[in-house]
């Protein structure tokens, strides 16, 4: 490093220090509320880390409307605290603690009459069952995160590992030794029930909407020939695709168990003759070929990067030259996106996949230096309407 930039740095870092003495100094506070403009950014600093500070409450708030399904009950029609507490059952006064938290989150709107409507944000999750599912997925994950620091010195501890009912591809059942848990089993255990296995493959198909729907606003898919799509689960994006393109020819690759739930879904829409379906594990089979296009939706941040160097090659290698990888998933941010809070949801998914137990959060920037060793090249992001669901990247074998 040139002495010029280091001696830079060093001041830098300097003034960083003062600037953090000078900020947590009494002194400071005590100015900061006697006028009014530093009573302002205080006041707005306090909200936003009392809003952090809560966050779980409002979380759990969130889970208890939509287990009582109160949400679906005041869109059917606004309802009074003593109907709502009927319907689900609840002691009138405990239930108006509920609804008015919901009311502060805009999860619920206050009507006229002393009856509760819905809220602005409570909108979204009456809409989408995907959401709803998250929303209850989530509790699992809650509970690991309940002990924080015991769940980042023994993440294969965590109980969201027994809602992956598969070990293979890098989704594999926690082993102690970190070295055994970057080698992923190549087959499903044979003691997973296959209502678990559906379980799961419901839950990844319904919360895969939101990409879905960025995936079509974003990328012009008439241009191609023939999509493979890795990783495809129970084929609710190809299924899609399928209507979206007509011309299209489509292919899904998943495990084995995966592939025969994706299968049936395929034949009870009448879709048989448009997408095939291949079962296999991506570290230990080939990839079907003939694709001008792979799509890849939420699967490398599952994986750590020794299993997604795998994926990519593996990907390359199966596209036909002058062929297209386009992957999406979320991405870690470092500034604000198409006016959204800057890394709003980094701390989530970095710790969703931590208790998961393999993956992990990435830039696109380290996403596209994964996909250029594995081969590609003009590899660029494509803008998409809510970045927060899924960030694009698209790459060309030469």
């Amino acid at each position: 490093m040139p002495a010029a930039n280091s001696r830079q740095m060093g001041v830098s870092e300097a003034l960083k220090r003062r600037f953090d003495q000078w900020m947590t100094s009494p002194a400071l506070y005590r100015w900061a509320i006697a006028n009014p403009l530093g009573r302002w950014i205080t006041r707005r600093r306090a909200a936003a880390l009392f809003e952090v500070m809560a966050g779980f409450v409002h979380s759990q708030v969130l889970l208890a409307c939509v287990r009582l399904g109160i949400f679906d009950k005041v869109l059917a029609a606004p309802a009074t605290l003593e109907s709502l507490a009927a319907d689900t059952g609840m002691q009138t006064a405990s239930l108006e603690r509920l609804l008015s938290s919901a009311v502060a989150l805009r999860l619920l709107d206050q009507r006229s009459g002393g009856r509760y409507g819905l809220g602005a944000l409570g909108a979204p999750v009456v809409t989408h069952a995907g959401l709803r599912a998250m929303i209850e997925h989530n509790a699992l994950l809650y509970e690991d995160l309940r002990d924080p620091l015991a769940l980042m010195q023994r993440p294969d501890q965590a109980s969201m590992h027994a809602y992956w009912p598969y070990a293979a591809d890098g989704k594999q059942a926690p082993r102690k030794d970190e070295k055994a848990r970057l080698a992923p089993t190549e087959a499903p255990p044979k003691d997973a029930p296959a209502e678990q296995v559906a379980r799961y493959s419901e839950l990844m198909s319904s919360s895969q909407r939101f990409v879905i729907e960025e995936l079509l606003a974003s990328y012009a898919f008439a241009r191609h020939r023939r999509v493979l799509d890795v990783g495809g689960g129970q084929g609710g994006w190809v299924t899609e695709l399928a209507r979206h393109a007509p011309q299209l020819q489509l292919m899904l690759f998943d495990l084995p168990p995966v592939a025969a739930i994706a299968r049936a879904r395929i034949a009870q829409q009448g879709l048989t003759q448009r997408i095939e379906v291949h079962g296999g594990s991506f570290t230990a089979n080939a990839l079907p070929t003939g694709a001008d296009l792979v799509t890849l939706l939420r699967v490398a941040h599952d994986h750590p990067d020794e299993v997604v160097r795998v994926l990519l090659r593996a990907i390359y290698e199966a596209l036909e030259p002058g062929g297209k990888l386009l992957l999406a998933e979320p991405m870690a941010q470092s500034q604000a996106v198409h006016g959204a809070k800057p890394a709003v949801g980094d701390p989530y998914f970095h710790f969703y996949l931590l208790a998961m137990g393999s993956g992990r959060l990435r830039t696109a920037q380290a996403l596209s230096e994964l996909m250029a060793e594995a081969g590609f090249r003009s590899i660029k992001t494509i803008p998409n309407p809510m970045p927060l669901h899924a960030g694009l990247l698209v790459g060309q074998k030469p």
